[in-house]
C-alpha cells in the first residue's frame, strides 16, 4: 500500500471517532506500530492532524482571526474566566499574554479591582483601559497577526523588566508528559520569559487541548501551580495530572 492511502486512511478514521490510537491504526491498516507512528509524524509536521499519548487526534481547526477565536468555545472560556477570578487580588501585578480565554477573563474583572496588568495582547487595550484602577503595561515589538500579539526579542526584553505576582497563561497544549507547548515559536518565547519571572503561573486550558502537543516546548510541568480548565476537577480526562504536584481546578 502506497504511504499516501495510509494517510487518507488514517485521517478518515480520525474523522470518524476524532482520536485513535497506534495499535487500532496499525491493525486497520495492516502495518507496524512503527510504519503507523512514521505516519502520524509526517501528518502532525504538516498541520492535518495533532499527537496524543499513543496515538492521533483530528486536529481541532481553530477560527483564522481573534474575533472567530473569540466566538469559538465561549462557554468554555466563561468557565475558565469565573474560575480564574479567585486567583486575582488586589494590588496584584499580573502578566497576561495571548489568547481569547485570557480576553474572557478580562471582560470578567470586576469593576473596581485595582492591579498592575502587563500584556503583549493587543485585543485586551480596548478592555482594560475602561478599567479606572488598573496601571496597564502594554509590551512592544513585532505584531504577530496570527496570535493579535508583539512578540520577538524585544518584547522579551521588556517583560524582563517586571516581576509578576501572578502569570495568566493562555495555553496551546498540554501533556503530562511532554509539559507545555505552543504553536508558535515567538509566542513560546514570550512564555517562557513570563514564566520565569511570575510567583504564580496558572495555565488555562480548554478540555480539547489536554493531552495534546503542539511543535514548541514552553516548559515542564512543574513550572506551572494551577491548571484551570473548563472540565470540574474530579472529571476523569485530568487524571493523569493529578500526581504532577499541580493544583487542578
Amino acid at each position: 500500500m502506497l504511504k499516501e492511502e495510509r494517510f487518507e486512511i488514517i485521517l478518515n478514521k480520525l474523522k470518524q471517532e476524532t482520536t485513535s490510537t497506534y495499535e487500532a491504526l496499525a491493525s486497520l491498516i495492516s502495518v507496524s506500530e512503527d510504519t503507523i507512528r512514521r505516519d502520524i509524524d509526517y501528518l502532525y509536521k504538516n498541520g492535518l492532524l495533532s499527537k496524543v499519548r499513543g496515538g492521533a487526534m483530528l486536529r481541532s481547526k481553530d477560527p483564522m482571526s481573534f474575533q472567530e477565536r473569540s466566538s469559538h468555545s465561549v462557554t468554555e472560556k466563561n468557565i475558565i474566566a469565573l474560575k480564574a477570578q479567585k486567583f486575582i487580588k488586589n494590588g496584584m501585578t499580573v502578566f497576561m499574554d495571548g489568547g481569547t480565554t485570557i480576553y474572557a477573563i478580562a471582560n470578567s474583572l470586576p469593576a473596581n479591582i485595582a492591579l498592575r496588568v502587563i500584556t503583549n495582547n493587543v485585543e485586551l487595550l480596548p478592555v482594560l483601559r475602561q478599567f479606572k484602577n488598573i496601571e496597564l503595561i502594554f509590551l512592544g515589538g513585532i505584531y504577530d497577526q496570527d496570535t493579535a500579539t508583539t512578540t520577538g526579542s524585544d518584547t522579551c526584553f521588556q517583560a524582563s523588566q517586571y516581576i509578576a505576582d501572578l502569570y495568566l497563561m493562555g495555553t496551546c497544549a498540554i501533556d503530562s508528559e511532554f509539559g507545555i507547548s505552543a504553536t508558535f515559536k515567538t509566542d513560546a518565547e514570550v512564555k517562557k520569559t513570563m514564566l520565569g519571572l511570575a510567583k504564580q503561573t496558572i495555565a488555562l486550558v480548554n478540555h480539547n487541548k489536554l493531552r495534546n502537543t503542539e511543535p514548541f516546548k514552553v516548559a515542564n510541568n512543574d513550572k506551572i501551580d494551577v491548571l484551570i480548565t473548563d472540565l470540574s476537577s474530579d472529571n476523569k480526562e485530568l487524571d493523569e495530572f493529578r500526581d504532577l504536584n499541580i493544583q487542578l481546578v
